[in-house]
């Protein structure tokens, strides 16, 4: 029996540190395909296209340097090609570009095809807010897990250890997942919760734009260690009143949860932004362009998706740190006022 084909949809530096791992995994199993499609969005780079050098050169010169990817893996600038006959996808682009990639990809999905989700984010639903797998759902009709952790992609790419977390409904799927991508270093733990796994994944990026405001105005330690735990509190009142199914409080614990916080607020791209834009007097828009070499930042648009949920609920004053993010990134509210957002938190009152 042929093994099992794998298609990673997504190339940036997380995809290309997965694809790193991916191509490792399937060359010591019998279970999958040893050849692993990824759809690499086509660029020019000093002249030559992006897919040709990974394929002779096996590194992604853009967005992961210095890193060789394993031969196995094949890229291809043609999404519809790299999806053919592809039983296990693999999303991790941009959430942006999830619809449009969707799009031309339904009449091509195998039959009995699964996915699983590494992006990071929220979409805007007909209630407000959508999850990124739900896009994926509704769109591809193919059942989604997510993957959802405190992973950097250059430190998973460097083979640091790290542990992640795999949201599967259906524990089978999930397995399947932990088999693709576990390593020695890259540690899988999966849980059935798998709407809270991604919502952490979202959320947490909110709360490291304000580690970053507090990293900006010289706050300290003290202050972002606040901003941690009343930005988990919220992170877990709206799973709460977001979720249809159970939320545990042990679904924090695990790496999707306050890891992955943690990580976000000392690391991480929002963070990194939030702080030079206290520091500066440049839009968030301006500083994304600068800094991020063509990525895309989550924590400012995700404030925005939750602000309009809690405006339609009438519940902005029970999340002050989020509606705070929100109004500063959008609205004009001064930065240097965001330690009133800490100082009145529901919490101590």
């Amino acid at each position: 029996m042929p093994g099992t084909k794998i298609c990673i949809l997504g190339s940036g530096n997380w995809g290309s540190s997965i694809a790193k791992i991916i191509g490792r995994n399937v060359r010591s199993s019998d279970r999958f395909s040893p050849v692993v499609n990824m759809w690499v969005y086509e660029e020019m780079i000093n002249g030559r296209k992006l897919t040709e050098i990974i394929n002779t050169e096996h590194e992604n010169v853009k967005y992961l340097p210095g890193h060789k990817l394993p031969e196995n893996v094949v890229a291809l600038p043609d999404v519809t090609e790299a999806v053919k006959g592809a039983k296990l996808l693999v999303f991790v682009t941009p959430h942006q570009f999830l619809n449009s990639l969707c799009e031309k990809i339904k009449s091509h999905i195998a039959d009995g095809a699964i996915g699983i989700s590494l992006i990071k984010g929220i979409d805007e639903g007909p209630d407000g807010l959508q999850l990124i797998s739900d896009v994926i759902r509704k769109e591809l009709e193919i059942e989604v897990s997510v993957l959802m952790g405190a992973n950097i992609a250059s430190e998973v790419a460097d083979e640091k250890f790290c542990e992640t977390t795999i949201g599967a409904t259906n524990q089978a799927s999930g397995l399947i997942f932990k088999e693709l991508l576990q390593t020695p270093n890259f540690r899988i733990t999966v849980v059935q919760e798998s709407d809270t796994v991604e919502l952490c994944g979202a959320l947490k990026n909110i709360v490291a734009v304000g580690a970053g405001f507090c990293d900006g105005l010289g706050f300290g330690d003290n202050t972002k260690a606040a901003v941690i735990r009343l930005g988990l509190m919220e992170m877990v009142a709206f799973a709460r009143l977001f979720c249809k199914g159970q939320v545990s409080s042990n679904t924090f614990l695990e790496s999707c949860g306050v890891a992955d916080l943690i990580t976000t607020c000392y690391g991480g791209r929002n963070r990194k932004v939030a702080e030079a834009f206290v520091k500066t007097s440049k839009s968030i828009a301006e500083l994304e362009a600068e800094m991020l070499n063509g990525q895309k930042l989550q924590g400012p648009q995700t404030s925005a998706e939750i602000y309009k949920i809690l405006q339609k609920k009438e519940m902005v004053d029970k999340f002050p740190l989020f509606a705070s993010v929100y109004q500063i990134c959008f609205e004009g509210k001064e930065a240097k006022k965001f330690i009133t957002c800490l100082q009145d938190h529901p919490e101590h009152m």
